[in-house]
């Protein structure tokens, strides 16, 4: 199942429902991660209040269980790296359910197809959910639901059921089971069935009922996440100008309203141009307000190809110009993960004391970082001053993500979050 919004989550909790009365029956539920499994109104909130209808017990321990009366039991549980699955060796889990399964390896799951085995008289199963990812083991898999042309399912074969065999790491289908057994010489029993099934947020009207701004929140995204989750486009992928576009920017000569909250971020980068070096990453900063009319504002945008001491005396001559123009600007700095970029920080924090200084870790793909800006942007919410650095500015945003530099995109990025991220914060205590 795919897109955002359909109940494919939901679906994989009510699928043990089925055999719940049988004491021998167990089943593990998959994230990659052990934080996706916990988070607010993720899986284990929603089991918990599926379950304890029905008189479940719930174990909070690491891995998560719910028993239910008959002795029947759930287990939630992450594969965080290729080597997790061999935790599973010897197991026999009638029941495997993979949620995002995008996010696995198709080595974890060929494992833990091998596991996928029963002796409590249920037939063993697999069961996954997934939003499109173009790039994914899993879009070569369901290819033949998948219009290719296009990138969206096509109805009429939503559901139906074919089957394949691996051989020699090679995954090859076909419409029946004795039809594969006798082009591969095999014996039928060794053919698996699959199918894939299409869902979107139009088939979920509990949800549209009960929270009718979900839909307006997918319709928000930016292009490419909304033509996924939205659309469930299995085709498209990050492109250069699929993201920004010099034309949905409007260019003002003067800020038309009033600033709430103003932000420089910046995106660091200690190497100065030599004949060695003739194009290095540059350190980019981004001036950037939100208004009162909910609408943004990029007010400066600098790239500067320096080492490490002109670094800073940048930074230090940048804050003093901005805090005389914005008293209330705040700088949000990147914190590269480890003992170095922690030092690094801090020691940025005290060449800028007496300024409202944030530190930030860096997580996610720089296209996951770009993905709130971008939405805006294409929206037609982000306005740019006037100024000489504009048309440096938008060369490097059309061609994000596929230019050899972007400091000026991740720069941009963060500053949006920055003041973004005050304003909702203003909202909720006003």
């Amino acid at each position: 199942m795919n897109s955002a919004g359909g109940g494919k989550t939901y679906a994989l909790l009510l699928e043990p429902l089925r055999h719940i009365r049988n004491p021998k029956f167990g089943v593990v539920i998959f994230r990659r991660d052990s934080g996706q499994i916990t988070n607010e109104g993720g899986l284990w909130d929603n089991a918990k209040s599926i379950y304890r209808q029905l008189g479940a017990n719930f174990l909070e321990s690491a891995p998560k269980r719910v028993v239910f009366p008959s002795g029947a039991k759930i287990t939630f549980n992450h594969l965080h790296s290729d080597d997790s699955v061999y935790g599973y060796q010897g197991a026999q889990i009638p029941l495997i359910c993979f949620d995002e399964l995008t996010h696995f390896t198709e080595a974890q799951f060929i494992y833990m197809m091998s596991r996928n085995r029963s002796t409590c008289g249920v037939r063993p199963y697999i069961r996954a959910t997934c939003n499109p990812d173009s790039d994914s083991w899993v879009a070569r898999c369901i290819s033949w639901w998948i219009d290719q042309d296009t990138g969206y399912a096509i109805p009429e074969r939503s559901g139906i059921i074919r089957y394949f065999i691996r051989i020699d790491g090679a995954i090859h289908w076909g419409d029946t089971r004795d039809e594969l057994a006798t082009a591969y010489h095999v014996d039928p029993s060794l053919c698996k069935s699959a199918t894939f099934i299409n869902s979107s947020i139009f088939d979920n009207k509990a949800l549209l009922n009960a929270d009718p701004g979900y839909l307006a929140t997918l319709n928000a995204l930016s292009l490419v996440e909304k033509e996924r989750l939205l659309k469930g486009n299995w085709k498209i992928r990050p492109a250069a100008g699929l993201y920004f576009k010099r034309d949905m920017f409007r260019v003002v000569q003067e800020v038309p309203d009033k600033i709430v909250s103003i932000a420089r971020s910046w995106d660091l980068a200690a190497t100065a141009i030599t004949p060695n070096s003739p194009d290095p990453d540059r350190t980019a900063s981004c001036l950037m307000a939100r208004m009162r009319n909910g609408q943004y504002i990029i007010l400066d945008v600098q790239r500067r190809a320096l080492n490490a001491a002109d670094v800073r005396e940048l930074m230090v001559n940048t804050a003093k110009a901005d805090r005389a123009q914005f008293p209330n600007v705040r700088i949000t700095v990147p914190q590269d993960p480890g003992q170095a970029g922690k030092s690094q920080a801090a020691s940025i924090t005290a060449l800028l004391a007496g300024y409202s200084v944030t530190t930030h870790t860096v997580t996610g793909s720089k296209i996951t970082r770009a993905e709130p800006f971008a939405a805006q942007v294409q929206h037609g919410a982000v306005m740019v001053l006037d100024g000489a650095w504009n048309d440096m500015f938008f060369d490097e945003l059309e061609g994000f993500p596929d230019a050899l530099h972007d400091d000026q995109v991740d720069a941009a990025s963060d500053a949006f979050t920055a003041v973004a991220r005050v304003n909702d914060w203003n909202a909720l205590i006003s």
